[in-house]
């Protein structure tokens, strides 16, 4: 059996972001996509304390009630600073996704091996102040994107951005797959 080394995984991965229509004629690297996809990564990275807060509990991993609290603010944030609320309200149904899909993963992992499952409990509620914040900075983010967003080399320069991230926070498979769903709705 062939293993994929984690750059192969995310060059595959940034290649995926690639396969969208008039890519191939994209513009260089934009830096301006870098912060969206780094803050996505640490939006996240919070999927895990998440997942040790409701584990072993009556929480769910969905919670429709949270999911639309959190929509409704990122809409009224973007509104505020003038970006597109629908597009914002998009890119975060990604994010919220994303985020459920390394919960869920998580708690299979801690099923089959229990001895791998948290033994400590976060406080959901200093978490969630965490995401708030990330989130507020990846609406801010966004919205000094838009440009970028908007242009034929967008998916190419989100590809090279989760490179970069990939490069500088190492994250695992598992959350560089989450990492290009979270941003399926990025480029417009």
């Amino acid at each position: 059996m062939r293993t994929t080394t984690p750059l192969i995984t995310t060059a595959l991965a940034a290649a995926a972001l690639l396969a969208s229509p008039g890519s191939a004629t994209a513009a260089p690297a934009s830096p301006g996509l870098l912060p969206v996809a780094s803050l996505a990564a640490d939006r996240l990275a919070t999927a895990d304390l998440v997942a040790a807060a409701k584990w072993g509990t009556d929480s769910p991993i969905d919670d429709p009630a949270r999911e639309q609290q959190v929509l409704d603010t990122v809409a009224a944030q973007a509104q505020q600073i003038g970006a597109d609320p629908d597009e914002i309200r998009a890119v975060f149904r990604d994010q919220i996704e994303a985020n459920k899909t390394v919960q869920r993963a998580l708690f299979r992992r801690w099923t089959a091996h229990p001895d791998e499952a948290p033994t400590t409990k976060p406080d959901l509620g200093v978490v969630r102040q965490t995401i708030n914040r990330i989130n507020t900075g990846l609406v801010t983010a966004l919205a000094d994107t838009t440009p970028e967003r908007s242009s034929a080399g967008c998916r190419p320069d989100l590809a090279l951005a989760v490179v970069e991230v990939h490069h500088e926070k190492h994250p695992d498979l598992l959350h560089t797959a989450a990492l290009v769903r979270s941003l399926a709705s990025v480029c417009r």
